[in-house]
């Protein structure tokens, strides 16, 4: 992606989650918490999104309080509404009720110069799945080895 500076990336979600869709959205910040955004004083290792009253929120992401702003700036983790089109919205609704899915943050970037959050629609891993696919990749890994020594 051209012109995209990422901040923060939630690596343990493809690791806990089965990533089934993805979603781009904008985030209502307040101006310290955009600073601390640039200078990537983000968490988002147990945060996820939730759906209320028919808006989207993303919870527990911790965004650490800007040094220089004034009376100490913002609430760590408080609740931030998430920017989706309404017929996402909708679809995202449909989506949880129905098979049991959750919508965990991926990463926060830049994009043009707007702070952009990357959710995604997924479903939670089991261990004996996570455990097989750390078999699986380390299985490529063995293979990829010989490969190269072959060669």
């Amino acid at each position: 992606m051209d012109g995209v500076k990422v901040v923060a990336r939630n690596r343990k979600a493809r690791h806990d989650y089965e990533i089934l869709d993805t979603f781009e959205c904008g985030i209502v910040l307040r101006g310290s918490e955009v600073k601390s955004l640039r200078n990537a004083q983000v968490e988002l290792k147990d945060s996820y999104a939730d759906i209320r009253d028919g808006e989207v929120w993303l919870e527990r992401a911790h965004i650490a309080p800007y040094g220089f702003s004034p009376g100490g700036g913002h609430e760590p983790e408080r609740p931030r509404k998430l920017l989706l089109h309404r017929r996402e919205i909708d679809r995202l609704i449909g989506k949880i009720n129905e098979a049991g899915l959750t919508l965990v943050p991926l990463q926060v970037y830049f994009k043009a110069g707007k702070a952009k959050v990357e959710i995604a629609l997924a479903k939670g891993r089991r261990a004996y799945d996570k455990r097989q696919k750390i078999r699986e990749r380390m299985e490529r890994r063995e293979m990829e080895r010989a490969r190269s020594h072959r060669r």
